[in-house]
Formats: structure tokens, sequence, C-alpha cells
């Protein structure tokens, strides 16, 4: 009895021994495995996480704010450079002349009253073959080339002699009488200049015999053979002492009225 049970106890190491021995055989190949999962797992750990993408949200493009056009500034003109070739020769004006009036005798000593008889007009008294010029710019409307007064009547058409009209641009008759002579040339339509000569300074007519001078009218045009209108309608006075003066005073709005107040009217004075 003895001698079995210490055979059976006897066995009992062997047996721990073997399965010792497997269980450090089973932990070698366990271990030997686990290293690399360790390790993985000590890789993937190390690994930081990747965070999450996040898509940046698009700015919104800003709209490009309009630019305010600059105001240009002007380009200075160069300022005109003048040649002594282009500028004009102004022609001088004659010495007498007043922009468009001229006082109708020249060259010597006058004298005239402010009245007259029975009509409007004046006597401009000056010496013999003195010039009668053209008291303003215009056109001849008649001539009297020839003395037809007869003296034995008052023949009112020729009682002026030599006598020259013409019209002036402002619209005013400008008639003078009792001349010397006509200035050669001198012909009706012709056109005339502020100044310039139409005749010479004499007595024909009825004022034969008395002081040289001229008879000065101033009217309206009228239709030809119209003497009594053609003598004078409006004192010229005012005006002869405006042009000697060297003031420019226009008739123009005086004859004006003057026509409006009488009209177109025949001969009622001194015919």
């Amino acid at each position: 009895m003895m001698h079995s049970f210490g055979r059976r106890h006897a066995r009992a190491p062997l047996g721990a021994i073997a399965t010792a021995l497997a269980l450090v055989a089973c932990s070698g190949g366990s271990s030997g495995q686990a290293q690399p999962a360790a390790a993985a797992a000590t890789s993937l750990s190390s690994s930081p996480t990747p965070s999450p993408s996040v898509t940046p949200t698009p700015s919104p493009t800003p709209k490009p704010t309009a630019k305010a056009k600059p105001t240009p500034s002007p380009t200075p003109k160069p300022a005109p450079t003048h040649s002594a070739s282009a500028k004009p020769t102004p022609t001088p004006a004659p010495p007498t002349a007043t922009g468009v009036y001229v006082f109708p005798v020249q060259g010597c000593s006058v004298s005239y009253a402010h009245v007259h008889h029975d009509y409007p007009a004046t006597d401009i008294f000056a010496p013999r073959n003195c010039a009668y010029v053209a008291p303003t710019s215009g056109r001849i409307d008649e001539v009297s080339y020839t003395d037809r007064w007869p003296g034995s009547h008052n023949a009112g058409a020729y009682r002026g002699g030599l006598t020259i009209s013409m019209i002036g641009n402002d619209g005013v008759r400008y008639y003078g009488s009792h001349f010397q002579s006509i200035a050669p040339g001198i012909r009706p339509g012709m056109v005339v200049r502020a100044g310039q000569l139409l005749a010479r300074v004499g007595n024909s007519g009825d004022a034969a015999g008395i002081t040289t001078h001229v008879h000065f009218g101033i009217s309206w045009p009228t239709g030809p053979g119209v003497w009594w209108v053609r003598r004078g309608e409006v004192y010229p006075w005012p005006y002869l002492d405006a042009w000697r003066a060297h003031i420019a005073k226009s008739p123009a709005a005086a004859v004006a009225a003057r026509h409006a107040a009488v009209g177109n009217v025949g001969c009622t004075v001194d015919c």
C-alpha cells in the first residue's frame, strides 16, 4: 500500500513538468505574436488622428467699386501767334468823319441859324467853292446839273438852282441846293460814303445876288419831283450842332415821326 502511494506520488512531478513546459512553449509563442500587435497598437496610438477636413466657405467675391472718372483738365489753348504780315492795315477814316455822320460843309468857316422862313430847313453860309460833302453814307437820289430858275416868277421846283439829294443808309433824305457846281461823276443811283465830295458852295437858283450858302433840308424819301417835301420837313440845326461837335446824332426817328404825323401831303406853304 505504501509503495503504491509512493509510486503514484512520484509520477506527479513529471506530469507537472510536462505541463509547465507546454505552458512555456505556449507562452513563448503567444508572446512572439503579441509583440507585433502591441507594436501595431503603439503605432496606431502614436499616429495622430487626422482632423476632419473642413471645406472653407468661400468668401463672397466683392463687387468692383466703380472708380470715379477723373474730370479732365481743360487743355489750355495756345495763345494766338500774330505775325506782322497777318495784321490787316486799317483804312484811316476821313479826319472829319464821326462814325456815320459828317458836317456837310468842309474846309471853310461856316455859320447858320436855328430858324428858317416858312418851313423847316437850315441855310449854311460859307464862302464860294467850299466843299459840300455827303453827311452820311448812302446813294444819290436826284441831281440837278443846270440852273433853271426863271427869275421872273416863283417856280418852286427850280428855286434851288443846282441841287443834290441823297438817301442815307439810315433811311433819311438829305437835300442841298444853290451850288456853284456838281462834283464830277456824281449821278443818281451812285453809292457814296460819308464825307465824300458832292458839290461846291455857290448861290444858284433864287439865291442869285445874295450871300453864298447851302440850303440844307431833311425829309423822308418820295418819288421824283416832290420838291415841297424834299426841301425840308424836320429842322436840321440840332443835328448840325451835333455833327459839328463830332457827335453821331441821327435824325431818322424824328423824320419817321414827322412822316407819320403829316403823311404824304401836297405843297401848302411857299409853293
